[in-house]
């Protein structure tokens, strides 16, 4: 702001506004702004009916795979897919054995055995009140929740460290 009053004649451009009117605008602009930013990318979804049509041709031609289920269904139907989506609606080996119990521990167990070896990462990004983004990463151990290291910025990239040892 003071960089700005020293710009231009600012006496002249002098707003009086209620605390409350500038914290409603600045609501409004994270609205838009998350409104913006949370619009869906990628492709759209499959419709239904390809597949549960999927789905049964997999599950009545088993020795097919996912290559074979895309080329029938360009060939004989007109529908370009590609495998790769094919192989995301398969049945898998858990479709069988639905209420099945497995015999190896659960991913809480094993946590709750292991969880003062476990030392966990991550990075996030966080935005500023004037909608900047900053990137922060943090480590932290599982058991005793401690931060072992954090870190934030504002650009983040890779740099080349430097070898002391002869290659």
């Amino acid at each position: 702001m003071a960089a700005l009053a020293r710009m231009f004649d600012w006496s002249n451009a002098l707003i009086v506004m209620k605390p409350d009117t500038l914290i409603r605008w600045h609501r409004k602009g994270f609205r838009l702004f998350w409104r913006w930013k949370s619009q869906p990318k990628g492709r759209p979804p499959v419709p239904e009916e390809l597949r549960k049509l999927r789905y049964e041709m997999a599950t009545s031609n088993v020795t097919w795979g996912e290559e074979r289920i895309a080329h029938e269904l360009l060939v004989k139907l007109g529908i370009r897919v590609s495998p790769r989506t094919v192989r995301k609606y398969m049945p898998t080996q858990d479709d069988s054995d639905r209420g099945a119990r497995h015999s190896s521990q659960r991913w809480a167990t094993f946590v709750r055995n292991h969880a003062n070896a476990i030392v966990a990462a991550d990075f996030v990004t966080v935005v500023t009140a004037r909608f900047r983004f900053l990137y922060v990463f943090v480590v932290m151990e599982v058991g005793t929740r401690k931060i072992l290291h954090i870190n934030l910025t504002s650009h983040p990239h890779l740099t080349a460290v430097p070898r002391s040892d002869p290659v």
